[in-house]
């Protein structure tokens, strides 16, 4: 061997040995934290567009079908509260690995599911790989970019907007191209888990980075601290106001193309709308995160969210079918709500550790609140066979998010 190719060999050796520069970790963790927002919604979004062939195929209820709707708030609640101790003990990211192998394996299989307790069990361990990654993210990024907490949260959010908008619109034609088969069309979206999965376990490798990803704090100290948190009522309005919201977007989610076929309109078309109001969050989620993070006081953009709310379900209960695509806009733009929320999240807490425990606590206790909505709304349907009543309902949640969103929005920290 030659002195330059020992020269080049010694180089590229010690180019192997050397750990990654700090500016290549940040854009993994950019990288990463976008491929897991990505998939923070498909398992939900793509559902509804095909809920009625769904519905049809394994039997189910509209009241049923209410449930089903209902069960990501569930996972997210009963997972979301145990992810801070799964990040004490294993560390964030290694928590986020597994979340999102969850949710491959959950996505590919019910796709094969034919009775109804196989496929609700095989979504909840999707939903269930989504609730640690729901509580964990606002931590990452809080750990990671602690200075650009309302641009990373944007910028993660747009990311959660753009899968949820790309599986609701794309699910109906992905089924179309294998004849109509509506498991083809849901089960497509694992691909997209599992391509998520590889930058993450990079992190996860990444042991000299001062072990960003794990929570300090003892558990028992932990425990102590979370008790003043509960009697906080900054927290509880941060958690009432995640709640309403989640009540909201899960009730729009399940139900919000059926209100549009039901109006006349077809299976594509409603699906589209729907995608409608998922694709306006993909700009408007980074544009409201990085400026509710620049100001001190974020109630006044919950006002105005909770108002473009209450007009977009004045216009579904007075004509569905007049002008949709305005409906659906003022429906995506009231479902920013979802990003502003994290963000208060993020500044609500001083550090790491308390956006953790606060992140867990309003995730948690929201989505709790936000179970019965969906069930309601499907159960007045049923009863009704008209939305009218549906509609007036979450108006009036809409106003108590409103209330919430001025509590919460108020410049206050915890920890």
């Amino acid at each position: 061997m030659s002195n330059e190719e020992s020269v080049a060999t010694d180089r590229a050796a010690r180019r192997r040995a050397a750990p990654p520069s700090a500016a290549w970790v940040r854009r993994l963790a950019v990288a990463a934290l976008i491929l897991a927002a990505l998939n923070l919604r498909p398992a939900v979004t793509s559902l509804g567009p095909v809920l009625e062939e769904a519905r049809a195929s394994l039997g189910m209820s509209a009241t049923l079908a209410g449930l089903l709707v209902s069960l990501p708030a569930v996972c997210f609640a009963l997972i979301g509260f145990a992810a801070p101790r799964l990040a004490r003990r294993y560390g964030a990211e290694a928590v986020i690995v597994t979340g999102l192998a969850a949710i491959t394996a959950g996505l590919v299989l019910r796709s094969f599911a034919h009775a109804t307790a196989l496929f609700v069990a095989l979504s909840a361990l999707a939903l269930a790989g989504i609730a640690v990654a729901n509580v964990l993210l606002p931590v990452v990024v809080k750990q990671r970019f602690p200075h650009r907490v309302g641009a990373m949260t944007g910028l993660y959010s747009m990311a959660l907007n753009l899968g949820a908008s790309g599986a609701a619109a794309a699910t109906v034609p992905l089924a179309n191209v294998a004849d109509g088969d509506w498991r083809i069309g849901l089960g497509t979206w694992a691909l997209l888990a599992a391509v998520a999965v590889p930058p993450w376990l990079r992190l996860v490798r990444r042991r000299d980075v001062a072990d960003a990803g794990r929570v300090p704090g003892a558990p028992g100290a932990a425990a102590g601290r979370d008790v003043r948190l509960r009697r906080s009522p900054t927290a509880w309005a941060l958690a009432v106001y995640f709640g309403l919201q989640a009540t909201a977007a899960y009730v729009i989610i399940g139900w919000l193309p059926t209100m549009f076929r039901d109006a006349g309109l077809s299976a594509e078309s409603a699906g589209l709308l729907f995608a409608v109001t998922s694709v306006l969050g993909v700009p408007l989620s980074f544009a409201l995160a990085a400026v509710a993070g620049r100001l001190r006081h974020q109630s006044g953009i919950a006002v105005v969210l909770a108002v473009f709310g209450l007009a977009g379900y004045a216009g579904l209960w007075a004509a569905p079918s007049a002008v949709p695509w305005l409906w659906a806009v003022l429906l995506g733009v009231a479902n920013c709500s979802f990003p502003l929320a994290l963000t208060m999240i993020g500044m609500r807490g001083r550090d790491g550790a308390t956006v953790t425990r606060l992140s867990a606590f309003a995730q948690g206790v929201g989505y709790l609140m936000s179970i019965p909505g969906p069930i309601l709304v499907g159960a007045l349907y049923e009863r009704t066979d008209d939305w009218q009543v549906p509609l007036v309902f979450m108006a009036a949640l809409m106003v108590a998010q409103l209330l919430a969103g001025v509590l919460a929005g108020r410049n206050r920290q915890l920890g």
